[in-house]
């Protein structure tokens, strides 16, 4: 097949640009950041259907792996800020697609999606604009595609990719590595590795998947994977216990902060400690598996 891969610059684009020619594909390279070997520099966020139609065109399938990740802080109302850059690219990527008359995709979306599915009744749509704009970013690509668009959704991601690191790990590793106590609060998450995330891509564009597919391999407490983070950053010590209690102040501050800027968080401080202190876990995953993913992800 040939695919274009938009946001092949990213940790997890490259992955996938790596693991479609190892499978003997041909991978067309697009991203908004210049880097050696790109093929196209391309700002996904300014460009319409009609712009995108020549990109698209002579490809079998498409790869959205960019987008605005939940750290963006944008002013306030955040929702348009959250939809420009994570629903309206693919809509516009995916009619062209439609109308080039490509025959699979796939979106690199949030396991948020997932919980939202599984538990409605944690309203995540109405409280988080971020995970609002992941969800709309799933039904947008699949209603402008009209062929099968596989929605991968993403836990936290380790792994490495020439100087690129997870978009989240540089405050963790400043963290890690500083003289500040380690401290966690209840609750975890699951996790898996960019070549992890790269194999479901490639394998889900072989089958033309329409799926939406939870991608996890570990699920971590937060004092697990703080832990083996301080080891992997050279610096072992214990993670004390951080009392729910604190938490929930430290994140109303926080909102208050925002508020006071005119800015206003795509996971609502309010509310986001309902996701923290939960055990946001999938499947029974593999303990260790990881290892090898966080130690590369936290080398110096």
């Amino acid at each position: 097949m040939r695919i274009l891969v938009v946001g092949a610059s990213g940790l997890v684009g490259q992955h996938v640009v790596e693991r479609l020619r190892a499978r003997g594909h041909e991978a067309t390279t697009a991203a908004r950041t210049r880097r050696a070997g790109l093929d196209h520099v391309l700002d996904v966020t300014s460009a319409d259907a009609a712009d995108l139609r020549p990109l698209v065109a002579g490809h079998d399938g498409v790869v959205f792996a960019a987008g605005v990740d939940d750290r963006s802080i944008p002013r306030r109302p955040a929702y348009p800020a959250f939809h420009r850059g994570n629903v309206a690219p693919v809509r516009e990527l995916f009619t062209a697609a439609r109308e080039e008359g490509l025959s699979r995709g796939v979106v690199l979306g949030s396991y948020y999606a997932h919980f939202h599915r599984e538990h409605p009744d944690w309203r995540l749509t109405e409280l988080h604009p971020y995970l609002r704009s992941r969800v709309e970013q799933a039904r947008a690509a699949r209603e402008a595609a009209g062929f099968p668009v596989a929605v991968l959704e993403l836990p936290f991601v380790f792994g490495r990719a020439g100087d690129r690191l997870p978009n989240w790990a540089g405050p963790l590793d400043r963290w890690a590595r500083s003289g500040w106590p380690l401290v966690a609060p209840p609750g975890g998450s699951a996790a898996t590795s960019a070549e992890r995330v790269a194999e479901v891509a490639v394998t889900a564009l072989e089958e033309a998947s329409g799926a939406d597919l939870p991608v996890a391999d570990e699920n971590m407490t937060w004092h697990g994977m703080f832990s083996r983070i301080a080891d992997a950053a050279g610096r072992p010590r214990r993670v004390r216990r951080l009392h729910p209690a604190v938490l929930k102040g430290l994140l109303r501050l926080t909102g208050v902060a925002h508020r006071f800027s005119g800015k206003e968080s795509g996971l609502d401080p309010a509310h986001v400690d309902r996701l923290l202190l939960r055990e946001l876990f999938i499947g029974v995953g593999r303990p260790g598996v990881l290892d090898d993913a966080i130690r590369e992800t936290f080398r110096r």
